[in-house]
């Protein structure tokens, strides 16, 4: 019986309804995170047996079968009835993308996302070709486009955007009745063009406007270095996120720096918002010993899948792992095999706490991003909004968590005002060495005499004002001292902790 158009959707839309108890992705081409530039998937069959909960699972659909057809018929007779009987003409394509974004939405879980075709047609196209863009991971948080994590030195970190900004609008429009991956298409755009996000940030009571001028971002996502401290040799390997090559990319780093005869090495994963399960498993391959599981993916019937490393003995070096609040998922996979699967410390701050798996499913032409699993660590605990804490608790300085300065060209901060502005200022002085005095929004006589200084040093009109070049001059400055590593508190006790094995 060849079937319409709207039947084949609406039965998309009925199965979505009852459920898809059998599929079943394949492992290793998981997503834990909606990391840029995100790829589909391709499924793998499903399996024959998924164990006694499945079958019981299965027995009891089938005795459903009834009322799966009375939820099939609801829907229908709601089509069918609003098509026919509203008031002006309606796009039935919109109707049923609408139903099924309600039922995604009604999942209740933030990583669950569906595309119409549309949408999905806009993302794929601006995957083939360079990602442009401003370089951060976003999600749904409560309904609202929230950045899980700027990647570093992308055009989001430049201009201060952080792990937990929520975003309410774009170029200057709300964006609150926007669907995740409708917000992501107006946010990105060619290389050079900007946007000014509209920025709420937790201690932050005004809405902040931040312009981020869009750029190209970089394909690599495995850095290395190398620091002398007190005589030895210590490696250091920057994982931005799991991409496809991003285990390929770890392994030449690692031979890299083993053959110049690292006495150790720092893991670093801050800011890393995840990515492919599969980079994830390869890079546990190579410093991950087989004695406990790399993870555990366990699925909805309660069935656990144990991945273990092929590697029979740790290295001859120690390890040491850098986490902080915006490294997630995947990032939190590899962090806990570091801590629980092989003994690594790992010093910063508590990760994000993302403990799920998605995968992708075409549907009617879109494409339904969907969680299938959740995760757990070797010792089989689930960090899903608990987050993994370090050994060694380390907060960076307080100017690392000042945000860009906004002063239009005709105004000025000036003494005896007071503001969140003047404030942020004043962290930003001190941590540049000029003493303020205080770092409660008042400008007094000292933070007039910072300025001055400030000015004097870096080539500026010495007013004691806080004009728009001095903010800029601030924020230009600011971000020189946090990528010098002398500053970097959480690098400096990584590279301590190694040194206690000498």
């Amino acid at each position: 019986m060849k079937l319409s158009k709207v039947t084949i959707a609406l039965m998309l839309v009925a199965a979505l309804i009852v459920g898809a108890g059998g599929m079943y992705a394949g492992m290793a081409g998981m997503q834990l995170a909606d990391t840029g530039p995100s790829q589909s998937q391709q499924q793998s069959p499903p399996p024959q047996d998924q164990g006694k909960k499945q079958n019981q699972n299965q027995k009891k659909n089938n005795n459903g079968d009834k009322a799966s057809d009375v939820s099939f018929e609801t829907v229908r007779q709601a089509f069918e009835t609003m098509s026919e009987r509203f008031y002006k003409d309606i796009d039935k394509d919109q109707l049923l993308n609408g139903a099924i974004h309600g039922m995604v939405k009604a999942l209740d879980d933030r990583f669950s996302v569906y595309m119409d075709p549309e949408t999905a047609r806009q993302f794929t196209q601006s995957l083939s070709s360079s990602y442009e863009g401003i370089g951060a991971e976003v999600s749904l948080v409560n309904g609202v486009v929230t950045i899980m994590s700027p990647f570093k030195n992308s055009p989001a970190d430049k201009a201060g955007l952080r792990a937990n900004d929520k975003i309410l609008s774009i170029n200057g429009k709300s964006i609150s009745d926007l669907n995740l991956y409708e917000a992501v298409q107006k946010i990105r755009g060619e290389g050079g063009t900007n946007v000014t996000l509209g920025i709420k940030r937790q201690g932050v009571p005004d809405i902040m406007k931040i312009k981020v001028t869009r750029g190209e971002i970089p394909i690599q996502t495995v850095y290395k270095d190398t620091i002398k401290k007190d005589g030895h040799l210590f490696g250091i390997i920057e994982i931005s996120s799991f991409s496809r090559g991003t285990a390929k990319e770890f392994s030449e780093a690692l031979s890299s720096l083993e053959s110049k005869g690292m006495d150790g090495l720092v893991i670093d994963v801050r800011g890393n918002p995840g990515g492919y399960l599969g980079s994830v498993l390869k890079i546990g391959n190579e410093i991950i010993p087989k004695k406990e599981p790399i993870v555990q993916i366990e699925d909805r019937y309660g069935n656990q899948e144990r991945h273990f490393s092929t590697l029979t003995e740790k290295k001859d070096y120690p390890i040491v792992g850098l986490i902080n609040g915006g490294s997630a998922s995947a990032a939190e996979i590899l962090s806990a095999a570091l801590k629980e699967a092989a003994g690594y410390p790992l010093v910063g701050q508590k990760s994000f706490g993302k403990g799920t798996v998605q995968t992708e499913f075409p549907v009617g032409g879109g494409q339904l991003k969907l969680t299938i699993a959740k995760w757990l660590t070797p010792d089989g605990n689930w960090i899903n909004k608990k987050g993994i804490k370090p050994k060694y608790k380390v907060k960076q300085p307080d100017y690392f968590y000042t945000h860009p300065i906004t002063v239009k060209e005709d105004e000025a901060l000036t003494y005896n005002e007071n503001g969140d502005r003047i404030q942020n200022a004043q962290v930003m002085l001190e941590g540049l060495g000029f003493d303020t005095g205080r770092h409660d929004g008042y400008f007094n006589e000292k933070t007039k005499e910072a300025v001055k200084a400030f000015q004097k040093i870096n080539d500026l009109p010495v007013t004691g004002k806080i004009d728009s070049k001095t903010a800029s001059m601030l924020d230009q400055k600011i971000l020189q001292a946090v990528d010098q590593n002398k500053n970097d508190l959480q690098l400096q006790t990584a590279l301590s902790v190694l040194e206690k094995h000498f």
